[in-house]
């Protein structure tokens, strides 16, 4: 077998894993939802979750937990992906829970608001009674993600523990809950990022042009490339470049940073990862607050 067929029985054989768990969803679950950021991990999930039902319409919305401090480019893209599809989208936005008081902006020059998204996203689930929230993570981003399972189970205040994970044997999915209870749904759990670009590549999906090489004005601080952007602390020793940069993940600007490329198209990039030694996570300041970031953030109900 050549590399080329391999490659593509592998992603194949993700795909229909993929496709299989979206079915488990929903038969097994009352009001599912499809957690959307606009990145390619979520978008990959749209890609999986129209093939899984097609020609029935999907049946569960996409919800987007907005921090305000989005990249535009993946706004615009969000919005062209519902309209062309016919999707169903909430939006609840993490400033209204700052105006509530019920989370507080942080301030200094690692502020952000990621970490934010996880009292208003807790309280969505509580207003629509969400059962099931299907998100695009996977065990390869993050050492505390490797410890999900695939129907990962929250209890009624929205909290994960990792030492109170079900056993998933055989592809057999349990999603018996109690009452108060929901379960976080990682279809795409067993895939990596070079698996998730292979695939948007195979399928020719469309993608937030952010993740191509493109000039942008940007400054440089702990080793990293940050959007010059009014949403991004910047000091006023800290020079304002144009550069030739994509982003490998895209979430609130003001913890992801770029990475110098000239990855233009898919091919590219897909032959850039390929070749890369450091996770996408790398750009992730929010995870390099500890050692424990994200795992913590997770105890507290993030995704």
């Amino acid at each position: 077998m050549n590399i080329m067929n391999k490659d593509t029985s592998h992603i194949n054989s993700l795909e229909n894993e993929a496709i299989y768990i979206m079915r488990e969803v929903a038969a097994q679950f009352d009001k599912p939802v499809l957690l959307f950021s606009g990145g390619k991990d979520s978008i990959t999930l749209v890609r999986l979750a129209v093939k899984a039902f097609y020609p029935a319409k999907m049946p569960f919305p996409l919800m987007h937990i907005d921090t305000g401090h989005n990249f535009p480019e993946t706004i615009e893209f969000r919005d062209k992906l519902v309209k062309e599809l016919g999707l169903e989208l909430i939006i609840r936005k993490v400033q209204d829970s700052i105006d509530e008081g019920k989370v507080k902006e942080e301030s200094g020059k690692y502020s952000s608001r990621n970490a934010l998204q996880t009292t208003t996203l807790l309280d969505a689930i509580e207003e629509f009674k969400f059962d099931a929230c299907i998100g695009g993570a996977r065990r390869d981003e993050e050492k505390a993600r490797a410890k999900e399972r695939i129907f990962s189970v929250r209890d009624d205040f929205g909290q994960w523990d990792e030492k109170n994970q079900r056993p998933e044997l055989f592809d057999m999915l349990n999603g018996d809950i109690e009452h108060g209870q929901n379960v976080r749904v990682f279809p795409i759990s067993n895939w990596t990022e070079l698996d998730v670009w292979s695939y948007i590549e195979k399928e020719d999906i469309e993608i937030p042009s952010i993740y191509f090489a493109h000039k942008r004005k940007v400054f440089l601080r702990d080793g990293l490339i940050w959007s010059h952007s009014e949403f991004v602390y910047q000091e006023e020793d800290e020079e304002v470049l144009e550069r030739m940069v994509r982003f490998r993940t895209v979430g609130d600007m003001s913890c992801t940073a770029a990475v110098f490329s000239e990855a233009a198209d898919i091919a590219s990039v897909v032959s850039e990862i390929r070749d890369s030694t450091i996770s996408e996570r790398g750009a992730r300041i929010d995870d390099k607050r500890s050692e424990a970031a994200m795992e913590k953030r997770k105890q507290q109900g993030y995704f």
